[in-house]
C-alpha cells in the first residue's frame, strides 16, 4: 500500500503530491490573471483619460492601448478555456482508466529521459494513425509530444483532441 492509499488517524486519505501541484498551479494562474486584470483596469483608465484629453495623437494612443489590452485579455481567456477543456478530457480519460502511466525514467532533476519518451511516442502515433478521429488517441499523443519536449505539437494535438471531442 502506497502512502497515497493509506488513511491517516482521522480516516482521510492524504492528497497525492500531483494534486497539490495542480492546486498550486491553479492558484498561481488565478493570482496572475487577477494581477493582470488589476493592471489592465488602470491602463484602460489612463487610456480613457488620454482619449478625453482630445487631439488626434492622444486619441490614437488611447484607442491603441485599449485595443492592445483587449487583445491581451482575449488571449488570456483563450488559454484559460484551453486549459479547462484539456483538463476535462484528462478527467474523462482518468475515469475510464485511459491515461497512460507516467513511468518514464527521469533525471535527478526531474526531467524526462528524452530517448525513453521518443521510444514510447511511436506507440501513441500508431494509435492516432489507426483511429484518426479518436479524441482519446489524439489526447494521449499530445501527452507523448509533451513528454518528448515538443510543446508546439503537444498543444496542437490537444487542440485537435478538444475539437474531436466536441464534434462527436
Amino acid at each position: 500500500m502506497s502512502s497515497t492509499d493509506r488513511a491517516d488517524d482521522a480516516g482521510t486519505v492524504p492528497a497525492s503530491p500531483a494534486a497539490g501541484a495542480t492546486l498550486r498551479s491553479k492558484l498561481w494562474v488565478a493570482f496572475v490573471v487577477l494581477l493582470t486584470l488589476f493592471f489592465a483596469f488602470f491602463v484602460v483608465r489612463a487610456a480613457v483619460a488620454l482619449i478625453g484629453a482630445g487631439g488626434a495623437l492622444p486619441v490614437v494612443i488611447g484607442v491603441s492601448v485599449i485595443v492592445v489590452v483587449a487583445l491581451g485579455l482575449a488571449l488570456i481567456g483563450r488559454e484559460l478555456l484551453f486549459g479547462l477543456q484539456t483538463e476535462r478530457l484528462a478527467a474523462i480519460l482518468e475515469a475510464e482508466g485511459g491515461l497512460p502511466e507516467d513511468d518514464l525514467p527521469r533525471s535527478p532533476g526531474g526531467r524526462i529521459d528524452r530517448a525513453a519518451a521518443d521510444a514510447q511516442f511511436a506507440g501513441f502515433a500508431d494509435a492516432v494513425r489507426a483511429a484518426p478521429r479518436d479524441w482519446r488517441a489524439r489526447y494521449r499523443l499530445s501527452l507523448a509530444y509533451a513528454a518528448a519536449g515538443d510543446r508546439t505539437r503537444a498543444r496542437a494535438a490537444a487542440r485537435e483532441a478538444v475539437r474531436l471531442h466536441r464534434a462527436r
